[in-house]
């Protein structure tokens, strides 16, 4: 790599290497969410001035509690769930070198929604209760998945398999869990299913918000040897990377962030898939690197909301409903990537 190519960075007594293509990269991905959280903001039954928006930050406009009370959770609950959904991603992708790696793809979305959906519908449960079921059922998910997939030696594409067929076998029973249900309930229950931000406060998001921050700092701590696991086993075991610990760990680390959005919002899909992916080709990254995968799931999450908004406005849908058909359009062009490769 030649010098134009880097950056170099003091941090804590010592000088880190920064590739620019990828710091400009994640500059230019925290400017447009930035914009994107802007315009979330100004969203109401209509678009509201600029200027009176800026005046509801500072305190002293007329609609401040408007802009701070009702909207201000919905647009941070949108780049920071969407960011937690992009660190997820990348955290599987990296795992199973793979980019289907993808917690919605694998199951770990359909098995956090089991576990919030015997809460709604066996339990009745409050908020609590559902965050904590939907933990419980996705780390027991991804405790079937791994330990299918390492019977023979662990692979990623074998993981990808087992969680695809793991993934269409908690659909059904999902399906029949909505089925089964007392009609309110299942109305409430498959309402909720598309993933929606609509109608977040500040106490919905406060604690998830701390434990997705929680996460996100175990997950720095564990960065360098992730990517040291991505560039192959035995890279990786010659650097002192100790494999079965560290993967357990990420796996965990995947589960909360994907099991904390589910309870908030529901099962978001696509918003893990797309987002490492993207991130790593604006980046220009050889393999599927952290901090663009977070910032390119804000973006994909809070554009997805506006436009969720404003499409059939005065009506708000479901963000759920536009990830869908955004990440599906994806999906379809990265299998025919994949079959051409």
């Amino acid at each position: 790599m030649s010098a134009g190519a880097t950056l170099r960075v003091p941090w804590g007594g010592r000088v880190l290497l920064v590739e620019r293509r990828g710091a400009l990269a994640c500059l230019l991905l925290a400017l447009v969410a930035a914009g994107l959280a802007f315009l979330g903001l100004s969203r109401g039954t209509g678009w509201d001035p600029p200027d009176e928006v800026w005046a509801a930050l500072t305190g002293d406009g007329a609609r401040s509690v408007v802009v701070t009370e009702w909207r201000a959770p919905r647009v941070v609950a949108g780049l920071v769930l969407g960011a937690a959904l992009g660190l997820a991603g990348a955290i599987f992708q990296n795992l199973t070198r793979n980019p289907l790696g993808s917690p919605d793809v694998i199951g770990l979305d359909a098995g956090a929604y089991t576990g919030a959906l015997l809460v709604i519908t066996v339990l009745g449960g409050s908020a609590a209760q559902l965050a904590v079921g939907s933990v419980v059922a996705g780390l027991a998910t991804a405790a079937v998945i791994y330990l299918l997939s390492i019977r023979a030696g662990f692979s990623g594409l074998r993981l990808v398999v087992i969680g695809i067929a793991v993934n269409a076998m908690l659909t059904a029973v999902n399906a029949w869990l909505v089925l089964r249900a007392e009609l309110d309930v299942a109305i409430v229950a498959a309402g909720w299913s598309a993933g929606s931000l609509n109608g977040l406060d500040w106490g919905e998001v406060r604690l998830p918000f701390l434990v997705l921050g929680v996460l996100a700092v175990v997950l720095v701590g564990a960065a360098r040897a992730l990517h040291q696991s991505a560039l192959g086993e035995e890279l990786a075991v010659t650097t002192g990377v100790r494999l079965g610990p560290l993967r357990l760990l990420l796996i965990a680390v995947g589960v909360g962030c994907t099991a904390t959005v589910t309870a908030v919002a529901g099962p978001i899909v696509f918003v893990a898939l797309a987002a490492p992916q993207v991130g790593r080709r604006l980046a220009g990254a050889a393999g599927v690197p952290l901090l663009p995968a977070a910032l390119t799931g804000a973006v994909l999450l809070s554009a997805s909301d506006l436009i969720a908004q404003v499409l059939l406005a005065p009506v708000a849908l479901p963000v759920g409903v536009v990830t869908t058909a955004v990440g599906g359009a994806y999906l379809i062009w990265l299998l025919l990537k994949e079959v051409k490769r």
